[in-house]
């Protein structure tokens, strides 16, 4: 008959820890609760590779080949059924199998197999979740640590998966956004190398067998044309490059510190990166507040959920001021605006000149006008300077913020006061999310418009100086 070791609480609410044996795991929970006591784990009293043991023909089933982690998705939909689960009181590990079969072949099936064979060697199921991190994060192996520690793990869990469901909610949202202008920009940009390809050059031909005197903006397109023509397969190698440089360049903390200031920066972009970045946070940190877990460790896991060197570097100028005894409103209060950094200086002054290059190189192919880009690139060079020099003191966190997260500290209602700044972000970053699609349609338009405008314009004026000297 195996033995089954138990943790269940007592109706006074102490915690109880013992052995029972019985034959099966149905009838060793029954026998639990007949002795007045509410079941909150059990598992088998045996060594993993054990004969007989069920850990060790678990550890026998084949695991799908996994790469990477599983999505948010994944992770929360899982979080909200083990949530429900443990509600309805079922034992820990009956509900790990029942979702383990439920899951698909793949990196979350292949933890959750992990997780039930560390479990039914005795391990807690924080200690079990923390040897698989690719799918459970720091975050969720300590409120899970958190929930077994206060008893209260069904709680725990409901509120990790809001946690989890108002993130993935936003990062939708903001995902949405991105979709359609970068549909509709990519499809203008093969419509117009279409025509840059094909359609000028056959005009161009024309022109030149008619010995036709061309306006100036004829010149300009026929050299965007040309342009084209000599470097098309570079229009997708660009975005490619500049993304793999970018990545390069954050590989180093001094490269990652002006990349990440230098977003923060960007004219309503940096905005909404900047309040993303804030309820993201200020959300993590009030449920691991509320969850148990220490301040220190919260803001520890907050600073690694950040995603930027300027929020990391302020989380842990505020994790060091408590450690001497100080508050977190004001070590965060005096960290939140950034130092000047050379590096992301570097990035404003390159930012104009890059934005013109591709209207830079049609004009260097004009005659006498290769004189006048190098003046017009410094010019663009010196405006990005001068914008981060009006903009690189502007804090990061509100005062906003700052002076809830102090009422929060005073009153005792931190986690309270961390939810409502979280949801005051979240609503603001809808509402800019929402403006931003609001103006980047009419832009789109107004630019597709003059681009065909342009087009249309520069070819039909030599066509109208040709047909008006036929007719003459």
């Amino acid at each position: 008959m195996p033995t089954f070791q138990f943790e269940a609480m007592d109706a006074t609410g102490q915690e109880i820890r013992d052995v029972i044996d019985a034959p099966t795991e149905e009838e060793a929970q029954a026998t639990i609760r007949q002795m007045g006591y509410f079941v909150t784990k059990i598992s088998v009293k045996k060594a993993r590779g054990q004969a007989g043991a069920p850990g060790a023909k678990a550890s026998k089933r084949k695991r799908a080949f996994a790469v990477g982690g599983a999505s948010g998705k994944q992770i929360t939909a899982f979080t909200r059924q083990l949530s429900i689960l443990q509600d309805a009181g079922l034992p820990i590990l009956r509900s790990l199998r029942i979702l383990e079969e439920q899951q698909k072949p793949g990196a979350l099936k292949n933890a959750l197999m992990d997780v039930c064979d560390e479990i039914e060697t005795g391990s807690t199921l924080s200690e079990a979740m923390a040897k698989s991190p690719k799918v459970f994060n720091r975050l969720y192996v300590n409120m899970i640590k958190a929930g077994e520690a206060g008893g209260a793990l069904e709680t725990i869990l409901q509120r990790l998966a809001d946690f989890m469901e108002r993130s993935q909610a936003l990062r939708r949202k903001v995902q949405g956004a991105m979709i359609y202008p970068c549909v509709v920009i990519t499809v203008a940009v093969g419509i117009l190398t279409f025509i840059m390809i094909k359609i000028v050059p056959t005009f161009e031909k024309m022109f030149k067998e008619f010995e036709l005197t061309l306006p100036a903006p004829t010149l300009l397109l026929i050299a965007i044309s040309q342009t084209v023509v000599k470097l098309w397969w570079a229009l997708p190698l660009f975005p490619v490059g500049v993304w793999l440089s970018v990545k390069l360049l954050r590989k180093f903390a001094y490269g990652r510190m002006g990349w990440d200031l230098f977003i923060l920066k960007l004219p309503i972009a940096g905005a909404l990166i900047e309040k993303n970045i804030l309820a993201r946070t200020t959300r993590t940190l009030g449920t691991l507040v509320a969850s148990g877990v220490p301040i220190l460790e919260g803001l520890n896991i907050t600073r690694e959920t950040a995603g930027n060197a300027m929020f990391e570097k302020l989380y842990q100028k505020v994790s060091d001021a408590i450690r001497e005894g100080e508050t977190i409103a004001q070590p965060m209060k005096a960290n939140c605006k950034p130092p000047f950094h050379p590096m992301a200086l570097f990035f404003w002054v390159g930012f104009g000149p890059a934005l013109m290059s591709p209207l830079a190189l049609p004009v260097l192919n004009l005659p006498g006008m290769a004189h006048i880009v190098a003046p017009v690139f410094m010019v663009a060079g010196m405006m990005g300077g001068l914008w981060y020099f009006m903009k690189y003191k502007h804090r990061v966190v509100d005062e906003l913020v700052v002076n809830m997260i102090d009422v929060g500290e005073e009153t005792g209602e931190l986690d309270t006061m961390l939810y409502k700044v979280a949801d005051t972000y979240d609503d603001e970053v809808k509402t800019l999310t929402d403006g931003l699609m609001a103006m980047m349609e009419p832009l789109m338009i107004v630019f597709l418009g003059g681009a065909v405008g342009f087009i249309v314009i520069s070819l039909f004026m030599p066509l109208v100086s040709l047909i008006t000297n036929l007719s003459g």
